[in-house]
């Protein structure tokens, strides 16, 4: 009631500029939020119903087949736990790698932090292409390893100078005094700079743990033949094809009982969730360091 009174009390212009501020709001909030709800209720929709359409953000028919469609695939366990640890692994060792190069080339009295920042720009914009960077990964024995999903993307030249703009904003006299106190660079870094660059680091961690997550053509290109390497998105991508294709690849399954069921449509909405939810349950842990990093990061040069 008090909101009540006090929206009341202001001039009308002010009513009518929060009248539209809030529908400008709820607006973009249902568009957002439309889509998503849709693919969630036609993944949870009976597929013989979803072929109707009309579904809207509930299911009309509610049905769990379409998942257990997906987790009836033999290699699924396996992917997740290898999407899992990549994540973690490559989302670690990325923050590592571009922090530390990222805090090298801020310094000042780096003789060579110009060539570098170049190099490294030229890198973003200039690529060998693929067959050369297969036979790179072929040359190397990485064919058929966990590290071929981590090293060859473990320095980013894009997150690398995202970190250093945000380090150019501290300033060097936190630096300096740390190095009166006896620190010496590696201290420095550890005690001084990760902990001042949380929201940066935030930032990036967030994008390599989605790319991470997300990736499944370089499980295709050097480890499809590894079933232990296989990967999660790698697996649903199968899934989504034997469904179209009715491939019989489901733990004994008859493929024409299981593709009376559910279709390529509920199946590949099924997957989007999969997906989707665990980037949706980190991200609002992050969401905070994210903008404020994001917008630290773009302003600065």
């Amino acid at each position: 009631m008090q909101a009540i009174r006090r929206f009341a009390g202001r001039p009308w212009s002010d009513q009518l500029f929060e009248v539209i501020v809030y529908l400008i709001l709820i607006t973009v909030t249902v568009v957002t939020l439309y889509p998503f709800l849709n693919v969630l209720a036609i993944s949870l929709n009976d597929s013989t119903d979803s072929v109707r359409g009309g579904l809207t953000i509930y299911p009309r028919v509610p049905t769990f087949k379409n998942y257990e469609t997906i987790f009836a695939f033999g290699g699924l366990i396996t992917g997740l736990k290898i999407s899992v640890l990549r994540t973690v692994v490559g989302t670690l060792l990325g923050l590592v790698s571009a922090s530390m190069l990222a805090f090298t080339i801020s310094r000042a009295d780096f003789q060579g932090r110009r060539f570098i920042s170049a190099f490294l720009a030229l890198t973003m914009y200039v690529s060998g292409g693929l067959i050369p960077f297969y036979i790179l990964i072929r040359d190397l024995n990485m064919m058929n390893t966990f590290a071929v999903y981590v090293l060859p993307g473990l320095v980013s030249a894009f997150n690398v100078f995202i970190i250093r703009s945000f380090i150019d904003g501290i300033p060097y006299a936190l630096q300096e005094s740390a190095k009166l106190d006896g620190a010496n660079d590696w201290t420095i870094f550890w005690r001084v700079i990760l902990p001042l660059t949380k929201p940066a680091l935030a930032t990036i961690a967030l994008f390599l743990a989605v790319g991470q997550w997300n990736a499944w053509f370089d499980t295709y290109l050097y480890n499809g033949s590894n079933e232990k390497l296989t990967t999660l998105q790698f697996e649903l991508m199968k899934v989504l094809q034997s469904t179209t294709t009715n491939a019989d690849q489901f733990r004994g399954r008859n493929m024409t009982e299981v593709m009376r069921q559910i279709s390529p449509e509920s199946v590949k909405m099924a997957i989007t969730i999969v997906v989707t939810v665990p980037i949706l349950v980190v991200y609002p842990f992050l969401q905070k360091y994210f903008v404020k990093g994001m917008t630290l990061g773009a302003v600065k040069s």
